[in-house]
């Protein structure tokens, strides 16, 4: 383990409290304001460009993902949680049903 691995192991960014070698005073408040994409997908599916190009109004293509099944949701390409649809005055959202834990949220980002 490298010391770039033992520090962000030691780290948990849910409560910005630093391990030994961070610092105590770590402060995220730079970073607050920073956007980020957030995406939901709904099923992937692979065709060929021949078929994509016979889809028009009206046309349905098969996803991989079962109806009922949850959402993934995503924070600039990376998984964070599954969430299934709900609407909220006539607009749509997702209410999380299962986040993935700091610590493989970190793993996943190397």
């Amino acid at each position: 383990m490298t010391s770039n691995d033992a520090a962000l192991a030691a780290f948990d960014p849910l409560t910005a409290e630093a391990g030994p070698g961070l610092g105590a005073d770590l402060n995220l408040d730079v970073i607050l304001d920073v956007p980020v994409s957030l995406s939901l997908e709904v099923g992937r599916t692979r065709i060929p460009i021949r078929n994509l190009l016979q889809l028009n109004q009206g046309s349905v293509v098969e996803l991989e993902r079962g109806a009922g099944e949850p959402l993934d949701v995503y924070v600039n390409g990376t998984l964070i949680a599954q969430g299934e649809v709900v609407v909220v005055n006539d607009r749509f959202g997702v209410r999380l049903t299962d986040v993935v834990s700091p610590a493989e949220r970190i793993k996943r980002l190397r």
